[in-house]
C-alpha cells in the first residue's frame, strides 16, 4: 500500500477543484483586461483630447490600488499564519481534553452460580416446545460430561432424538417424550423405540426421557429390552443434580 493510499478521495479532489477555479478566474480577468486595454487604446487614438483627461484621473487611482495591495499582502500572510496557528492550538487543546477525560470502565458480567438458580420443575420443561425440550436434554448431557452430543429428532429420526457418547465411552441414544401429566408414555411408544435403538442406532445405553410417567406395560417392556425409563420426577432430579443421569 502506498503512503498516501489511506487518504480520503475527497481530500485531493477539493484542492484540485479550487485550483481549477482560481485558474479559470485569472484567465477570465487576463482576457477581460486585455480586451479592455485594447479598446481603451483604440478609443484614446481616436479621441486624444478626452483620453488625456480620463488618464489624468484613472492613473492615480490605479497607483493607489497597487500600493494598497502590495502593502496589504504581508498583513494578509500574517493573518493566515495566525489562523493556522489558532486552528492547530484548538486541535491540540481538544486532543488534550480527550486524553484527560476519564475512561469508562467496563461493567463486569455477573455470572449466576448454579446454586443461586431456581430449581428445575416439570412445568419448566413443559413450557418448552418439542424442539426446545430435545435441546434441553442435549444440554444436560453435555453438562454431565457427554461428548459428540447431537440433536437429531424430527421426521425420519427412527426413534432417536439425542445421540451422544457417555463419559465412560458408551454410545447413548435418547428418545424425548414431552407429554402432559395425563398423557402417559405407552407400550407402543417404547416398542417403536426398542425396534431401532439397538439394531439401527447401535445403542449401548438406550433411554426414554419424559415429562410424564410410563404405563405399567411400557415399563415392563422397557425392563425386558434393557431400555431405561426416565419419568418427570427422575428428569427433574437429574436436572437439579439430585439424581442420576440416564446412563448412570
Amino acid at each position: 500500500m502506498s503512503p498516501g493510499s489511506g487518504a480520503r478521495p475527497g481530500a485531493r479532489a477539493y484542492p484540485m477543484r479550487r485550483t481549477m477555479f482560481v485558474l479559470a478566474v485569472l484567465g477570465a480577468l487576463i482576457c477581460g483586461g486585455y480586451l479592455a486595454v485594447r479598446e481603451a487604446v483604440r478609443w484614446a487614438v481616436a479621441h486624444p483630447g478626452p483620453a488625456l483627461g480620463v488618464g489624468a484621473v484613472v492613473l492615480p487611482l490605479l497607483v493607489v490600488v497597487v500600493v494598497v495591495a502590495v502593502r496589504g499582502m504581508p498583513r494578509l500572510r500574517e493573518l493566515r499564519r495566525a489562523a493556522r496557528a489558532g486552528k492547530a492550538e484548538a486541535e491540540a487543546e481538544v486532543a488534550a481534553m480527550a486524553a484527560a477525560a476519564p475512561v469508562a470502565e467496563a461493567v463486569p458480567a455477573v455470572e449466576v452460580e448454579a446454586a443461586d438458580a431456581a430449581p428445575w420443575r416439570v412445568e419448566d420443561f413443559l413450557a418448552l416446545d418439542a424442539d426446545g425440550f430435545e435441546q434441553a436434554i442435549a444440554r444436560l448431557c453435555e453438562r454431565d460430561g457427554c461428548r459428540d452430543v447431537q440433536v437429531v429428532g424430527g421426521a425420519g429420526d427412527l426413534g432417536a432424538d439425542v445421540l451422544a457418547t457417555a463419559s465412560d465411552g458408551r454410545r447413548l441414544i435418547i428418545q424425548c417424550k414431552r407429554y402432559g401429566e395425563t398423557n402417559k408414555v405407552g407400550s407402543q411408544d417404547v416398542q417403536r423405540f426398542g425396534g431401532t435403538c439397538f439394531t439401527v442406532h447401535e445403542a449401548e445405553v438406550a433411554a426414554v426421557v419424559s415429562t410424564s410417567t410410563f404405563t405399567e406395560p411400557a415399563a415392563d417392556y422397557a425392563a425386558t429390552c434393557g431400555i431405561r425409563c426416565f419419568d418427570g420426577e427422575r428428569l427433574v432430579a437429574w436436572a437439579n443434580g439430585d439424581g442420576a443421569a440416564p446412563w448412570g
